[in-house]
């Protein structure tokens, strides 16, 4: 989200505008937050070509009747907003497919309507929810990744940073250490405080990523434990799978 006004909610309060920076923090909301929306649809067991149509129908949708418009940081996170009309989104899929079958008509319903399903289809469910949480997690971690090698671009520091970015999710153990600092000259303890001033900015980061989506630092604080929570099934699932997320 580099290029705005990192206050909070900024990113979604400029979507609601008119004009090419309305147009360009639109797009980044849904670029942010497309790998989420994919992994909450796929878990609802549709095709992968569905998916993949489904989620693009979402977004036109979204932008086409400005839903964002309707986003308030007053009534919680963005992410909450968006889960809540992706959700909606997909039970006027199901009553549109009824309605098809029975050569009906469809609509979609306001963002402003009651969710319930009549039919119990879409009743809470970890499962999907789930798999939204560790994508989003996923992808704002990536966002901060991404500005932070920037950074260090930047400030002519990239080799190291491609040296060390491999210890932004695990720390590095004394074989570790004596490697780098090898490689890089350095001395033990300095690429120690390297490390950890990464790791620190990453962090940061992360913290701002999140509060361009959140009203208040309580908001703020709670999407930080969430992600806590979802990056620690990513990593019990990364580590049972031999890989490391980060």
């Amino acid at each position: 989200m580099t290029g705005f006004n990192s206050t909070q909610w900024s990113v979604v309060l400029l979507a609601g505008g008119d004009g090419t920076d309305a147009r360009e923090a639109l797009e980044t909301l849904c670029r942010t937050y497309r790998p989420p929306v994919l992994a909450f649809i796929r878990t609802r067991g549709y095709t992968a070509d569905a998916v993949e149509d489904l989620a693009q129908e979402f977004f036109v949708q979204f932008i086409e009747h400005a839903w964002h418009a309707d986003a308030d940081p007053a009534r919680g996170r963005f992410r909450a907003f968006l889960l809540t009309a992706l959700k909606r989104f997909l039970i006027d899929v199901e009553v549109q497919m009824r309605a098809q079958k029975r050569g009906g008509g469809f609509r979609f319903r306001s963002l402003e309507q009651d969710t319930t399903d009549p039919s119990g289809n879409f009743a809470d469910d970890d499962t999907p929810e789930v798999a939204f949480e560790q994508s989003w997690a996923a992808t704002v971690i990536d966002n901060a990744k991404r500005r932070l090698h920037a950074e260090a671009a930047t400030a002519g520091k990239l080799e190291l940073f491609e040296q060390l970015r491999e210890f932004l999710g695990e720390r590095p153990d004394e074989a570790d250490y004596e490697r780098i600092a090898e490689t890089l000259q350095m001395r033990r303890n300095t690429l120690a405080v390297a490390v950890h001033r990464l790791r620190h900015r990453l962090r940061e980061l992360v913290r701002d990523e999140l509060a361009q989506t959140t009203a208040t630092r309580a908001q703020q604080d709670a999407e930080w434990r969430e992600l806590r929570r979802s990056f620690g099934r990513i990593m019990q699932d990364a580590e049972e799978n031999g890989s490391k997320p980060l």
